[in-house]
Formats: structure tokens, sequence, C-alpha cells
């Protein structure tokens, strides 16, 4: 079945919020609805971040069965703007069936249109369907710099 994607607005949090707790579900979060509207009422609300829905075409009266969520970043050594491509997820019966390419293309032509110059994302290293997903639209593991975390919260 065809795949259609849109930008969200937060007319669609409603049929959002289900999806995102879902997705937040699969690495390990509990499921607090609330804070899922609260955190996309916000994002949204303050257009810092793009959120991209898909649908089955001709299905676009049913909740959405995937999404993908971006973050404005800037290199400032190529003094140019970049996209994190935070979240990628499909509802378990949509998964196979194209939704996840489609919203890798859609965030690729969002990237373009708004003159980006890349987009990153980052995978759990024993996720090898979506390492291979990835692989197979031209996505490249960066081997040229190490990621690094400071923890805020034990300050």
């Amino acid at each position: 079945m065809p795949v259609t994607t849109r930008r969200a607005t937060l007319d669609d949090l409603g049929e959002l919020v289900p999806l995102f707790s879902d997705y937040r579900s699969f690495y390990a979060q509990r499921q607090y609805p609330e804070t899922a509207r609260l955190f996309l009422y916000e994002r949204l609300s303050r257009n810092e971040s793009t959120i991209l829905l898909a649908h089955f075409d001709g299905l676009h009266d049913v909740a959405p069965v995937g999404f993908t969520q971006l973050y404005p970043m800037f290199s400032s050594v190529r003094a140019a703007r970049v996209f994190l491509l935070n979240d990628l997820f499909v509802a378990e019966h949509a998964r196979h069936k194209g939704v996840a390419l489609a919203l890798l293309s859609a965030a690729a032509d969002y990237g373009q249109a708004e003159g980006a110059i890349r987009l990153d994302l980052e995978t759990m290293p024993d996720n090898h369907a979506a390492q291979a997903l990835y692989r197979s639209q031209g996505w490249h593991r960066n081997d040229e710099t190490l990621r690094f975390q400071l923890p805020l919260a034990t300050r």
C-alpha cells in the first residue's frame, strides 16, 4: 500500500501522542501520555522540531502509522544548517510496508528544502535492521568523530 507523508501540526497531537508513547516504550520508557503530549506540544508550539507523519494512501482519516522528528542544528565549521533525525518510528502493524522508507525520504526532502547540508542520526549498535535500512538509503557511518555525552541531571 502506498505511503504518504506530511508535516504534523498541533492539530495532530491527539493522533501523535499514542504513537510517540509507543516509540518511547520501544526504548524502555514508561508510558506517560501527558508527558508525551506536553513534550510534543512544546516542540511544535515553539517550532523547535519538525515532525513528519506517515499514512497509508487514502487513509488520512485514521491514525498515522509512523513518524520522524527532526531537530535543527548548525555546523559552525561548515557554517551551515544540519538536522538531527532524532526519532523514527513505525507502528508494529505497519512495519515492512515502506513506511520507514517514506519517512526517511520525506526527511531528506525537507532537509534539502530547508537548505541543510546533511541529516545526522544515531542508533543503537545492536539495531542491525535500522542500520541496514539507513545504509540502503545512502546513509553512511561517520567514523571521523567520537560522540561524547555529559549527563547533567546528576550535577
